[in-house]
């Protein structure tokens, strides 16, 4: 049996009721014209007040998020640690609102997560998104290369102060932080941002990681020239490598702008990009790698590079990571071999996370083949149980 096929360790936390949720879940996921009227009549009734939060908490929200705060989520990071050996990160999965008091609470939020990291080893990293500390519309005027008003001068300054604070503190308390990546149209300034923050921060260590999107096809020769900028200022590159989260969106922007989809041509591209990533990371020690995956095949090829480069299974330098309520098979089975996995634990009150529970049930309907290998897994586990 292969390790990932192993049904019994990847749902031991799930009780019978649990699976059946997850089935039922996958089951609606699968069906692509469900999904797109479900998410407009959730959106529709979150929009009119109507009273749906407690079947949205009962369901989806039960099987994708911690809870509504961080305490709600002690019990399920508890169990996942201490019977499953998989850590947590804490993801705060409110999407950004342009005003500077709701960046100002993103920024206290963070903080107040870096202190849990501190306090638990089973909360190994911190993350946020770049939109989370400023607006959207002002990383796209830098990335476009624009001239600021002297007001977005200012506006700017208090955005690198954000990430200067949380990225002090991390420092201090020795709390790697993971910055989520975004559009392609703004996420040049974000990278510019977050490379002179590793030049400050990470001179012994990877403490602020980048994350790179490998469904876009520049991103390794962004990757090869970042190294190249270490390697001559002395600092260490730290890395969430994942396939990406907007690819429709990216896609349909080109088009209807007239631009190159910034998008590799099809998925065989974008996953010989991804292995690319990870083997040129594994090659080189002044690099810490977070390998955010749910495919078995980059998994495995993980493995296979950290045993070929004599990396220890627990080397700090080198983690999974799954989201949680997703390939529980990949999470469990590498965790009970001994390596380093955590669960990404998205939180925030109900109706503010929905649009990122929208967009996961999107992306998993465009990836057929995963929803139909969770699903075969769960109806594996129940066969197996009802023997």
């Amino acid at each position: 049996m292969k390790l990932f096929d192993n049904t019994e360790i990847a749902f031991s936390l799930k009780s019978d009721s649990q699976l059946e949720r997850a089935y039922f879940l996958f089951r609606m996921i699968q069906n692509q014209p469900m999904v797109r009227i479900g998410s407009a009549v959730t959106n529709f009734a979150l929009k009119a007040h109507l009273p749906i939060e407690g079947l949205i908490r009962s369901t989806v929200f039960d099987h994708f998020c911690g809870g509504v705060t961080e305490e709600d989520c002690l019990p399920i990071i508890d169990n996942m640690y201490n019977k499953g050996k998989v850590h947590s990160v804490l993801d705060y999965s409110v999407e950004g609102k342009d005003e500077e008091i709701s960046f100002d609470g993103a920024l206290d939020k963070i903080l107040r997560i870096i202190d849990f990291c501190e306090e638990k080893q089973s909360i190994p990293y911190a993350v946020f998104k770049p939109s989370g500390f400023g607006r959207f519309g002002l990383y796209q005027k830098i990335s476009e290369g624009k001239k600021l008003t002297s007001e977005e001068k200012e506006e700017w300054s208090r955005i690198e102060a954000r990430f200067h604070k949380v990225c002090k503190i991390a420092h201090q308390k020795d709390v790697p932080l993971l910055i989520d990546g975004e559009e392609s149209w703004m996420q040049k300034a974000a990278d510019d941002l977050i490379e002179g923050l590793m030049e400050t921060y990470n001179k012994d260590k990877a403490i602020v990681f980048n994350t790179l999107q490998m469904y876009r096809h520049d991103r390794m020769n962004y990757l090869k020239g970042l190294h190249e900028r270490a390697k001559e200022k002395g600092f260490h590159i730290g890395m969430k490598v994942v396939r990406g989260a907007y690819m429709e969106k990216e896609r349909e922007r080109a088009e209807e702008k007239g631009y190159p989809s910034p998008i590799c041509k099809d998925k065989k591209a974008t996953d010989v990009n991804y292995d690319t990533a990870i083997a040129y990371m594994m090659e080189h020690p002044k690099m810490a790698l977070f390998v955010g995956t749910h495919n078995e095949e980059s998994s495995y090829l993980a493995m296979d590079l950290a045993k070929k480069r004599g990396i220890e299974k627990n080397d700090n330098r080198l983690w999974f990571g799954q989201l949680f309520g997703m390939s529980d098979h990949i999470s469990y089975n590498l965790a009970n071999q001994g390596y380093n996995v955590a669960k990404y634990l998205p939180f925030g009150p109900v109706r503010d996370v929905m649009p990122y529970l929208i967009r996961r049930a999107e992306e998993n309907t465009s990836v057929a083949g995963q929803t139909s290998r969770e699903l075969n897994l769960l109806k594996t586990e129940r066969n197996r149980r009802k023997l």
